[in-house]
């Protein structure tokens, strides 16, 4: 009896209708950008380290350029390599960050806690971590994301978050109120360290996720090859 070939780990290729729902929602990501900073425009000058300094705006960005790279590999029928894979696990991670810091402490703030323009405050506040999730989840052009690269899920927000108490301490400006100087730097702290808990805890479960289809093939594997060898 011919006996059954071990599962591949490999990744599948993102099939066309999975690539070509990346690239709309790239080009969803691109329009709410360029509206908002039009519409910004359209009542102050824009200073760009302001407009830019959100991590909203950069989280954004961010995994938009990653779902065009995936699309665009997955149209050529390029399987996803390792980079890919961890990059999108990053950007899905902060994305989601986005969609939890909104839920839990911007929303509640009305117009002050989102982007001015409604519908554009909907795509990058709501739809993209929505997305983001359901395309980690569901699609299958993923490798496992290595535990040991666990601390890389921090890099990004540490850099941001410097930067931002920088300004903040020096010419006053801050993306979110939460981050402001008035509210004290015990209070910040506070603050920085609950996002660091959640950016680790958020990060883990997105590794966790990205391990759960090759441990189910290879369990389904084991147990086919128990059953053919019983037969």
């Amino acid at each position: 009896m011919t006996q059954p070939h071990a599962p591949s780990t490999e990744p599948v290729t993102a099939s066309t209708p999975l690539s070509l729902a990346r690239l709309a929602l790239a080009a969803l990501v691109a329009v709410a950008v360029i509206a908002t900073l039009i519409d910004t425009a359209s009542r102050s000058p824009i200073n760009p380290f302001n407009f830019f300094g959100y991590f909203t705006i950069q989280s954004n960005i961010a995994i938009g350029v990653v779902w065009l790279i995936a699309a665009i590999q997955g149209l050529r029928g390029d399987s996803t390599g390792r980079a890919l894979s961890l990059a999108r696990g990053l950007t899905t991670s902060y994305i989601l960050i986005v969609g939890i810091v909104y839920a839990v402490l911007l929303a509640p703030l009305g117009a002050a806690g989102g982007v001015p323009l409604p519908w554009a405050n909907t795509i990058l506040h709501v739809v993209t971590p929505i997305a983001g999730a359901l395309d980690w989840v569901l699609a299958p052009d993923r490798r496992p994301l290595r535990w040991r690269l666990l601390a890389l899920v921090l890099a990004y927000p540490t850099v941001w978050l410097t930067v931002v108490l920088i300004r903040g301490a020096t010419d006053g400006w801050v993306p979110y109120p939460f981050l402001h100087p008035d509210q004290g730097y015990g209070t910040i702290a506070v603050v920085c360290a609950g996002i660091a808990v959640t950016v680790l805890v958020v990060g883990a479960l997105v590794f966790w996720i990205s391990q759960r289809t090759v441990r189910s093939q290879v369990l389904r594997g084991a147990l086919g090859r128990s059953a053919a060898t019983t037969s």
